[in-house]
C-alpha cells in the first residue's frame, strides 16, 4: 500500500507535504500533450514568420507594422515560453522549485501586459490614421512608434516585477503542497492587475474603436456617394483612404479576437478561487495564450503582403541579394 501511495505523489520522500500527481489516462495524456504542444509550435512558427517579414523587407517598415512586430515578439514568447510551461504545470508535477515558479509568474505578466500595451498602441495608431489622416504622417513617425514600443516593454517589465515582488521574497507562499506552481496574487495586487491590465486598456480600446468605426462608416458612405464625381487627381487620395479603412477593419478584427480571448480569464480571476476550479482557470489562461496563435492567422487572412513574404521566406528567396528591397505592397 505504501508503494502504491508513493507512486501517486510528486515527491514520495516527502509524503506529508507532497502534492499528488495529476491523474489522467494514458490516451488522454498523450492527446492533450500532442494537441497543446502542436498549438505551441504553431504559435512560435507563425509569429516568427511575422517577425522575419516585417524585419527583413524594408517596404514593411511602417509605424503600424512596427507595432505588429512588437505584438508578434510578445506572441512568439508566449509560444516559446508560456505555453510549454503551462502544459507542464497542468499535466505534471512542478519539479523546478518555488523560485522558478515565481519567475514564470512574473514573466507571464510581463509578456501578457506588453501584448495589451501593443493592442492599445495599435488602437491609437488606427484612431489617428482614420480620424486625423492629414496629421498622421507627422504625428505617427517610425521614431515615435519605436519609442512608444520601448516604453511599453519597460513598463511591462516594471509592472510584472512589482505585482509579484512578494513571491520573490517568499517563494511558494501560495502553494499548498510540494510540487505545485500556483499563479495567484493577493486581493490588492489582483485588483490592481484587473484594473491596469484589463479594465483600463479595454475601455481605451473600445472608446477609440467606436470613434474609428463611426468615422470609417461616414467616410465609406462619402466615398460611395461621390464615386462618380471624383476627379482623377483625387484617385490616389481615395486609394489611400480605402487602404486605411481596410487596415482599420483588419485591426478591428484583431481587437475583437483579443477581447474574446482575454475576457474569460479576467472574469474567472475576478470571480475568485472559491467559485471556480483550478482546471477552469487553466483553460481560461490557455485561451488567453491562444490569442497569440490567432493573431498571425488574422494577418494571413487579411494582409496580402504577409502571404507574399511567407512564400519568399519558406522558399528561401529572402537569402538572395537585395531581397529586402522587394516590392511587398503592390503587384
Amino acid at each position: 500500500m505504501e508503494m502504491h501511495v508513493g507512486k501517486e505523489l510528486c515527491f514520495p520522500q516527502f509524503s506529508n507535504i507532497s502534492c499528488k500527481k495529476p491523474w489522467s489516462s494514458w490516451t488522454e495524456f498523450v492527446l492533450i500533450q500532442v494537441m497543446l504542444s502542436s498549438i505551441s509550435l504553431l504559435t512560435a512558427t507563425l509569429n516568427l514568420l511575422v517577425i522575419l517579414s516585417v524585419s527583413h523587407f524594408k517596404q514593411l517598415h511602417t509605424p503600424t507594422n512596427i507595432l505588429l512586430l512588437s505584438l508578434a515578439v510578445s506572441d512568439l514568447l508566449v509560444g516559446v515560453l508560456l505555453m510549454p510551461v503551462e502544459i507542464i504545470r497542468n499535466t505534471a508535477c512542478w519539479f523546478f522549485g518555488d523560485l522558478l515558479c515565481s519567475l514564470y509568474n512574473s514573466v507571464s505578466l510581463i509578456i501578457t501586459f506588453s501584448s495589451v500595451g501593443d493592442v492599445v498602441l495599435i488602437s491609437v495608431d488606427r484612431y489617428v490614421a482614420i480620424c486625423d489622416p492629414l496629421h498622421y504622417p507627422t504625428r505617427v513617425t517610425e521614431r515615435r512608434v519605436k519609442v512608444c514600443v520601448c516604453l511599453c516593454w519597460l513598463c511591462s517589465i516594471f509592472y510584472g516585477s512589482l505585482i509579484v515582488k512578494d513571491d520573490f521574497t517568499k517563494p511558494g507562499r501560495h502553494n499548498v503542497c510540494l510540487g505545485q506552481c500556483i499563479i495567484t496574487a493577493d486581493y490588492i495586487a489582483g485588483t490592481i492587475d484587473l484594473m491596469v491590465s484589463f479594465i483600463v486598456p479595454v475601455t481605451i480600446i473600445i472608446v477609440l474603436y467606436m470613434r474609428v468605426f463611426i468615422v470609417a462608416v461616414s467616410q465609406a458612405r462619402a466615398m460611395r456617394s461621390h464615386i462618380t464625381a471624383v476627379a482623377l487627381q483625387l484617385s490616389v487620395t481615395q486609394t489611400t483612404k480605402k487602404s486605411e479603412l481596410k487596415a482599420a477593419r483588419t485591426l478591428g478584427v484583431l481587437v475583437v479576437i483579443f477581447l474574446i480571448c482575454f475576457c474569460p480569464y479576467h472574469c474567472v480571476s475576478f470571480a475568485g478561487d472559491d467559485m471556480l476550479s483550478d482546471s477552469f482557470l487553466s483553460y481560461a489562461l490557455f485561451l488567453l495564450y491562444f490569442n497569440s496563435t490567432l493573431n498571425p492567422l488574422i494577418y494571413a487572412l487579411f494582409y496580402p503582403w504577409f502571404r507574399k513574404t511567407v512564400k519568399l521566406i519558406v522558399t528561401l528567396q529572402i537569402l538572395q541579394s537585395g531581397s529586402f528591397d522587394a516590392n511587398m505592397l503592390y503587384k
